[in-house]
């Protein structure tokens, strides 16, 4: 009597797995502190792979390109971490309802400033890629429309309605990533002076 097929057994090894993690965290790390630095077009991946410390080819293990290395980076810059939580679904996102109209204020402008910092740089880097490269460009359109979306939330929060849609144009324009970028990079101002601005600029903006 002949044997059946044989089922293949899969090997679970929770120490390979833990490795294999710490080594994507470390080329994901490499990888957008190059994008911050050096922008999109002077951060290949073997620059990539020598700033982790891992031949290249374990780069392309975790990621398959390097616009992939791009997308996960600013995914988790917009969040601060690596769990798939949504911004709009995380406390400090629903604390923007919470307290009198300075406080909340307050708030988004710390939040906004605090994502800023992250992305601005990997923002930048993506603009520069988007023309080349198609996946990057349909991303680079998920990104602007997200960020418009969740201003408009996050700022109905803050006011305690619904913002109107010369509210929502205005707010969305010069809290953009790029208005930051001018004035931080450009202009010199530190973080906090921006946030300060920014919570000018909102208290103005929203209706009462």
């Amino acid at each position: 009597m002949s044997a059946g097929p044989q089922t293949r057994r899969h090997y679970h090894s929770p120490i390979r797995e833990e490795r294999a993690a710490r080594t994507r965290a470390a080329v994901l790390a490499a990888a957008t502190r190059l994008f911050n630095e050096r922008g999109w077009a002077a951060s290949g991946m073997r620059d990539i792979a020598h700033a982790a410390g891992v031949a290249v080819e374990t780069v392309y293990a975790s990621f398959p390109s390097k616009a992939e290395l791009l997308v996960t980076a600013l995914e988790e810059a917009l969040v601060g971490d690596s769990s798939p939580v949504p911004l709009t679904q995380r406390p400090e996102f629903a604390a923007l309802g919470d307290g009198d109209r300075p406080a909340r204020v307050a708030m988004a402008a710390a939040l906004l400033t605090d994502v800023h910092k992250r992305t601005a740089a990997l923002y930048l880097a993506l603009r520069q890629a988007a023309p080349g490269n198609p996946h990057l460009a349909e991303h680079l359109i998920l990104c602007d429309t997200r960020r418009r979306q969740n201003i408009e939330r996050g700022l109905t929060f803050v006011k305690g309605a619904a913002l109107t849609g010369e509210e929502c144009d205005g707010l969305s324009a010069v809290l953009d990533v790029d208005v930051y970028q001018q004035l931080t990079a450009g202009c010199g101002w530190p973080p906090q002076r921006y946030a300060s601005w920014a919570a000018g600029v909102i208290d103005k903006l929203l209706g009462y």
